[in-house]
């Protein structure tokens, strides 16, 4: 059977490699990990090599991602990362064991559902430190619901509370805005006088603060996703490197389609693209250019690929288009090579959907 381009490549064995080096960090530091799926679609076999490395609790966005890791029997423990929809309410109490929350209403209703099927449903009430996305932005606000939740629904166990960071505002974590997550944890602990289960301290751009030594003592979980499946961002953004860490858990395969020398200003009246941008182009001459059967469709957009050989360099794409400069490439490119590409998180997101790319599971 002939291979279809554009493939992802999966090395399975770098998979289950990285989420082993971030588990035992994590344990190492007294830290419960939540593997995050969400980034590769939760495809069941890759998720299946993040169990061989230890890891008990599975968080996606997705409903769908979430039952279909619960109808495999798996046996791990499903968090739903965002906060619910009311109209997702009776999914979530059906397949996800633990759920982030903010809203009275939407708490109010998986009460009800989880007394309805004879269940209790754990939640994690989120807290806004800045970033600015999910979670209530007054510490006396996430307080008083956590102890709502506590003394007036039956069917909820409260879990804990938590924060995010880094995903929409771009706010570092820091000792200082997760301490004070941990005061307001300690305030509702002296409420209800239990200790809480859970302080989830954020995602992958909390753990230079893990590998540090710097964490506050008390965040006991965090939801990583990208710093296994592509451990791109720590050294790139973050300065840290985690030693063990291997790249190219996810790298895609693309053809060339086509090899020409090619003025590199384009030549007429400009507007905007396909994508109604104008985009900024710079007069470098005549060069040897390479066009490829890949596109933004395929990886959300071309800047989150990086070539693995030297000296090619990526100039632009359209939907099912990919542009590279190869004049300085280290070999000789040809019409039909197979060229490789490892991924940002944004890039293995798209890449990932099996519904328009071929998939390869490399043991």
């Amino acid at each position: 059977m002939l291979k279809r381009y554009p493939s992802l490549v999966i090395d399975m064995n770098k998979m289950r490699n990285n989420a082993k080096v971030i588990h035992d960090l994590c344990e190492d530091n007294g830290i419960e990990l939540a593997c995050v799926i969400k980034g590769y679609n939760g495809i069941p076999e890759v998720a299946e090599e993040m169990v061989k490395s230890g890891c008990r609790q599975f968080g996606s966005s997705r409903m769908e991602q979430l039952r279909e890791i619960k109808l495999r029997g798996l046996g791990i423990d499903t968090l739903l990362l965002r906060i619910p929809m009311l109209s997702e309410a009776e999914l979530v109490v059906k397949y996800a064991d633990i759920s982030l929350n903010s809203q009275k209403e939407v708490l109010d209703k998986l009460n009800d559902l989880a007394l309805e099927y004879g269940i209790r449903h754990r939640v994690i009430i989120m807290r806004d430190l800045g970033d600015l996305r999910e979670g209530l932005f007054e510490r006396e606000a996430l307080t008083e619901l956590a102890v709502y939740v506590e003394n007036e629904l039956a069917g909820i166990i409260l879990e804990g509370i938590g924060a995010n960071l880094s995903c929409y505002g771009s706010i570092i974590p820091s000792e200082e805005n997760l301490n004070e997550l941990v005061a307001n944890a300690e305030d509702i602990e002296r409420i209800i006088g239990r200790e809480l289960k859970y302080i989830s301290g954020g995602a992958t751009t909390t753990l230079p603060l893990v590998y540090t030594g710097k964490i506050p003592e008390r965040i006991n979980h965090l939801r990583v996703g990208e710093g296994i499946i592509c451990a791109l961002d720590l050294p790139l953004y973050w300065d840290t490197e985690i030693e063990g860490l291997e790249k190219g858990v996810f790298r895609i395969e693309a053809e060339v389609i086509e090899i020409e020398r090619k003025p590199t200003y384009p030549i007429g009246i400009k507007c905007v693209n396909a994508f109604g941008d104008t985009p900024e182009y710079f007069d470098r001459g005549i060069r040897s250019r390479a066009l490829l059967g890949i596109g933004n469709k395929d990886v959300g957009s071309y800047t989150k690929m990086l070539p693995a050989e030297d000296g090619i360099e990526l100039i632009g794409a359209s939907s099912d288009h990919l542009i590279i400069d190869i004049e300085n490439a280290k070999r000789e490119i040809k019409l039909g090579d197979i060229l490789e590409f490892d991924l940002f998180y944004q890039g293995v997101l798209f890449a990932s959907d099996r519904c328009f790319m071929n998939i390869e599971l490399k043991y």
